[in-house]
C-alpha cells in the first residue's frame, strides 16, 4: 500500500525544526510492506494545506497529515479538513475527557485553548491520543482515507504503532505477504560491496529485492520479499540471506537490523564483558549511542568525556610526555585513554577517540577529519588513525560508527575472552 505524508508547519520550511517524523513513520509502515510514496511539506496556510490534501487524495489511497493540530491560532489543519470533508467543528465529550486526563497527569491546569483541542470536525472519526492532547482524526471519502495526526514526533510514532496503523491494516487488508532480512556489513564501500556480490545479486528471483543502505563505516543490506504464500517467501528470504552471509563471511557483523551500539552491547553481553568509553572529539556521542539502547546498563559501566589534556592526564592517566611528544591526536594518547578508562570504570572493554572534528584545529600532518581510535579488550589494545571527510557533525558521526565497529570486529576476532 502506498501512502502520502503531508508534514504541516512553517517551522519545517525555515529549518527551525528538522522533519525526522516522516522517516520514523516510514520505518513503522515499512514493517508490513507499506511504502511512503512521497512526503509533502507545507506551511501553515489554508491554501497550501488544501492543495496538498486534495493532490494527495487524488494519487494515493491513504494520506497521513502531521502537525497543525495544536491550540494556537496558527494551527488551522482542523478547519481546513472540515472545509474539505464537510461538517462543522463540534466538541467531542470523549476527547475533552482525554484532554483533561492528559493535562492532569502532567500536573498542569486546563486552560481554554487546551480545552478547545476537543473541537473536532463532525465528519471525522476520532481516535483518542493517549499520549497527547491533540486528537487523531480519521476521514474517509470515495475509498480513500486521511488520518490527521499531531506534529509532536513521540505522539505520532507511538499512536501510529499502537492504534492507527493496526486500524489501517484492518481497513486495507492485503493478500501479499512480506518477508525481510537485514545484514550489517563492514569493511566495504557501497560500490565495492555491490561489485563483490554482483553475481549473487543477479541470481535473485523476481519476488526478492536487495537494497543498499550505507552509513559511514558500514552498509546495511536488506533483502525484501513479496509473495502470496507467506511460508514460501519467509523460506526464500531466509535462504538467500544465509547464502549472502556465507559469501561475505566475517564482514557480516550482524544478521538483524541493529545499530552498531546494539551489536556491540550484544557481543559484550554474550561474552560477559563490561564496556566503557573515553571520548575527546566525539564528545560523548559514543556513550549516547550506547545509552539509547534500552537495558544497556548491564553492560555499559559509564564513560569519560576527556576534552582537555588535563582531564586526559588526571582522570585517564595519559602520560604528559606522550601529549608533549605526540600531541593529543595520536595513537599513543588514544591507546592510553582506552586503558585508563578501563582502569577508572573497572570495565573490560573500552572505546576511545581523539581527533580534529573541525572546522578549525588542523595542524601540519593532521588535517580536519583526522581521528585516532583505540579499543582496549582483555587481549590487548588495537588502534587506528582515520581521516573522515565532511563537516563537524559528519566527522563525529563517522568516528562514532568506526569506533563501535572496530570494537565489534576486535571482539568477534578474539573468540571467547
Amino acid at each position: 500500500m502506498e501512502v502520502t505524508v503531508i508534514s504541516i508547519g512553517d517551522e519545517l520550511l525555515v529549518g527551525q525544526v528538522i522533519n525526522t517524523l516522516a522517516a520514523d513513520m516510514a520505518r513503522i509502515l515499512d514493517t508490513r510492506g507499506w511504502e511512503i510514496q512521497r512526503v509533502l511539506t507545507v506551511g501553515d496556510t489554508e491554501e497550501a494545506i488544501t492543495k496538498a490534501v486534495k493532490d494527495a487524495l487524488a494519487t494515493t489511497k491513504v494520506v497521513i497529515t502531521t502537525g497543525g493540530l495544536g491550540p494556537t491560532r496558527d494551527d488551522i489543519t482542523k478547519k481546513v479538513l472540515c472545509d474539505i470533508f464537510g461538517g462543522k467543528l463540534v466538541e467531542d465529550p470523549a476527547t475533552l475527557e482525554n484532554v483533561k486526563d492528559i493535562v492532569s497527569r502532567r500536573g498542569f491546569r486546563l486552560n481554554g485553548l487546551t480545552a478547545a483541542q476537543a473541537l473536532v470536525p463532525s465528519s471525522c472519526r476520532v481516535i483518542q491520543n493517549r499520549v497527547g492532547t491533540a486528537p487523531i482524526m480519521w476521514f474517509e471519502r470515495d475509498g480513500h482515507t486521511l488520518v490527521a495526526m499531531p506534529g509532536v514526533p513521540f505522539e505520532t510514532t507511538e499512536m501510529l504503532k499502537r492504534e492507527v496503523f493496526p486500524k489501517l491494516l484492518e481497513h486495507y487488508p492485503s493478500d501479499i505477504s512480506t518477508a525481510r532480512a537485514t545484514l550489517i556489513v563492514t569493511g566495504y564501500t557501497e560500490s565495492g560491496l555491490a561489485e563483490y556480490i554482483a553475481k549473487w545479486e543477479d541470481s535473485l528471483p523476481a519476488h526478492l529485492h536487495l537494497a543498499y543502505l550505507p552509513r559511514p563505516g558500514l552498509v546495511r543490506l536488506r533483502i525484501d520479499g513479496h509473495h502470496p504464500d507467506s511460508s514460501f517467501i519467509d523460506r526464500e528470504v531466509r535462504q538467500y540471506a544465509d547464502s549472502l552471509q556465507s559469501l561475505l563471511g566475517n564482514a557480516v557483523v550482524a544478521k538483524d537490523d541493529l545499530t552498531p551500539a546494539e551489536i556491540l552491547l550484544n557481543i559484550c553481553r554474550g561474552k560477559g564483558l563490561s564496556l566503557t568509553t573515553a571520548e575527546s572529539c566525539t564528545g560523548g556521542n559514543i556513550a549516547h549511542e550506547l545509552t539509547m539502547v534500552a537495558g544497556c546498563s548491564d553492560v555499559f559501566n559509564g564513560g569519560v568525556v576527556a576534552y582537555s589534556n588535563n582531564v586526559k592526564k588526571n582522570l585517564l592517566g595519559v602520560k604528559a610526555e606522550s601529549l608533549e611528544q605526540h600531541g593529543a591526536v595520536s595513537i599513543p594518547v588514544v591507546e592510553q585513554m582506552a586503558q585508563g578508562a578501563c582502569h577508572a570504570t573497572k570495565a573490560d572493554v573500552a572505546v576511545a577517540t581523539s581527533g580534529i572534528a573541525g572546522p578549525g584545529g588542523a595542524t601540519p600532518g593532521k588535517p580536519v577529519g583526522t581521528v585516532c581510535i583505540a579499543v582496549a579488550t582483555p587481549r590487548g589494545v588495537i588502534s587506528s588513525t582515520e581521516h573522515f571527510p565532511g563537516n563537524r557533525s559528519r566527522v563525529i558521526d563517522a568516528a562514532t560508527i568506526k569506533a563501535l565497529t572496530m570494537a565489534i570486529t576486535a571482539l568477534n576476532s578474539e573468540g571467547d575472552c
